[in-house]
């Protein structure tokens, strides 16, 4: 699975730390998921929608190779 967490994330003004924070994770864990080294779970991936205003597939995809 790829994301685009990292761009949005920036867009949104976001500092790693400060997103953590807010997702009540630790900053290694959104390092992971932004270097698609780490499928977050439903819950966080729900989470992480939320904080940045959009839906689990506008940030999520299916890598199809």
């Amino acid at each position: 699975m790829r994301n685009i967490v990292k761009r949005l994330r920036k867009q949104a003004g976001l500092r790693q730390e400060d997103m953590a924070r807010e997702l009540g994770v630790s900053r290694q864990t959104i390092i992971a998921v932004e270097n698609d080294k780490y499928n977050p779970t439903l819950e966080l991936a729900m989470k992480i929608a939320r904080l940045l205003g959009l839906h689990v597939d506008e940030i999520f995809f299916l890598d199809d190779r």
